[in-house]
């Protein structure tokens, strides 16, 4: 069982744009989905990235996405740290610890791509992400 740690970037609406050029320099693979893709999308938004990852020859991963309507993107808060994995209980005890004297701003739960997962602030204004892999038996 594994967990990781990796960077999560928001962008306005240039993620796309933004993690190919981060390809071109790093090298990899990027996967991109959009918020039409998953069926997330408001009017005019369906070509915005919800999700893209790039997994780097050098074991990088670069997340990103593009802020949606309706939600806050402020320049210097538009990085969270992301941890994900399949160790659920490893995943869901540091979820706890995180927003303990924080607050979570999307509770840790079963989402429409399978897996588990969840936001929180710590206690110093750090945004975290969660993701619990589901495993196939």
């Amino acid at each position: 069982m594994t967990s990781r740690l990796n960077p999560y970037i928001g962008f306005s609406d240039n993620a796309r744009q933004a993690m190919e050029f981060y390809r071109d320099v790093f090298g990899g693979d990027l996967t991109l989905s959009t918020y039409g893709d998953m069926g997330a999308a408001a009017p005019g938004e369906e070509n915005k990235i919800m999700h893209s990852q790039l997994e780097t020859p050098s074991g990088f991963t670069l997340m990103a996405s593009d802020t949606p309507a309706g939600m806050d993107r402020t320049v210097g808060s538009n990085i969270s740290i992301s941890l994900s994995g399949d160790d659920a209980d490893d995943l869901r005890g540091w979820f706890a610890k995180l927003s303990d004297g924080g607050s979570v701003t999307m509770p840790l739960e079963k989402q429409v791509w399978g897996d588990e997962f969840g936001m929180c602030v710590d206690p110093f204004g750090i945004q975290w992400m969660v993701n619990v892999s589901q495993t196939t038996s």
